[in-house]
């Protein structure tokens, strides 16, 4: 699906037989080029300004993309204003009222979670700003509530990837092997919610195979380690961990160690940043936060720009194994 504006000579001149009604307009840059009708005006400057609102700056994630959002941002020619929400949903939609108050031409938003993150989206609607989502998807359901919607959202293919570690684990343990894994996921996150979704389906090809616990690790490794060291001591049979994010994988491997279960349980995980695989940390899929944030810039620069852009962009993961190690950026 994608979104189609009209060229930007009609909309010239709507905006013209509109003067009388509306403030939209549509105003000439200096390099010839226009802002279709209906932007904020601080989208016509010389160096528009772009809010970007992200969680928070303790995962490793987080960091990778914030600093590729400032950087590819600085190379278009933006003034890009990050906000750190500290994982307060409150906090980030008044950072949101603030982007508002600024007058940005845009905001990329990384939502806390998922639910709370279509306030966000409706308020920037009101204030005619387009709203780029990144990373984590806004629920469908409570957009539809808030009568609100987004232009693009760019993110990996989470499904593909919780699938592509279930079929890891039937490869490494084999297809008719006993599994018993229990998940650490982020029941507020669809895409954690995703992930494990794939990684169930994978394992459903083998009948002996179930998942027999799932526990919210809240994207926080110390959350993370107490809620894998529970899983690990409630469920004795349990051969395989998955664990849906970054930060739930530090717990996990954590956890194992310290019930000496390395030579039982295997950890299959979304990458844990700069961390070799090895012992038990048999595979990982990494996501690329930096290229998610030059994507949503580049493309944010052509929707301001006049063009069309894709509604959803599904980047692919990379897999890693026993042996290797992730590179810098590559995290879950």
């Amino acid at each position: 699906m994608k979104i189609k504006l009209a060229p930007l000579a009609a909309i010239a001149l709507l905006a013209l037989s509109m003067a009388g009604c509306s403030n939209a307009s549509t105003e000439a840059k200096p390099d010839g080029s226009a802002s279709p009708a209906g932007l904020p005006a601080s989208c016509t400057g010389d160096k528009p300004t772009i809010g970007v609102a992200l969680p928070n700056t303790v995962n490793p994630y987080y960091v990778s993309m914030k600093k590729s959002f400032e950087d590819h941002g600085k190379e278009l020619g933006y003034d890009v204003k990050v906000a750190i929400a500290n994982d307060n949903d409150s906090n980030q939609l008044a950072q949101i009222d603030s982007f508002i108050q600024q007058g940005v031409c845009a905001v990329a938003l990384n939502a806390v979670n998922s639910g709370p993150g279509a306030a966000s989206v409706a308020k920037l609607n009101a204030a005619k700003i387009p709203v780029f989502t990144v990373n984590v998807i806004v629920s469908d359901q409570d957009l539809k509530t808030q009568n609100a919607s987004y232009v693009q959202y760019v993110g990996a293919d989470q499904v593909a990837g919780g699938k592509q570690m279930g079929e890891q684990a039937l490869k490494d343990l084999g297809k008719d092997a006993k599994i018993v894994a229990g998940i650490i996921g982020n029941p507020d996150q669809i895409p954690t919610n995703q992930r494990d979704e794939g990684f169930t389906t994978a394992l459903k090809a083998n009948p002996n195979a179930k998942v027999s616990t799932t526990v919210n690790g809240k994207i926080d490794p110390s959350v993370s380690l107490q809620v894998a060291g529970d899983l690990l001591q409630g469920n004795p049979d349990l051969n395989v961990i998955f664990a849906d994010a970054g930060p739930h994988a530090v717990g996990a491997l954590q956890a194992v160690s310290q019930q000496n279960k390395k030579d039982k349980v295997k950890v299959y995980a979304f990458c844990a940043a700069d961390t070799p695989l090895q012992d038990n940390y048999a595979a990982c899929a990494a996501q690329e936060p930096a290229e998610y944030a030059k994507i949503t810039l580049d493309n944010m620069k052509t929707f301001i720009g006049g063009g069309n852009v894709e509604k959803q962009v599904l980047q692919p993961l990379k897999v890693f194994v026993s042996g290797q190690t992730p590179g810098p950026g590559e995290v879950g």
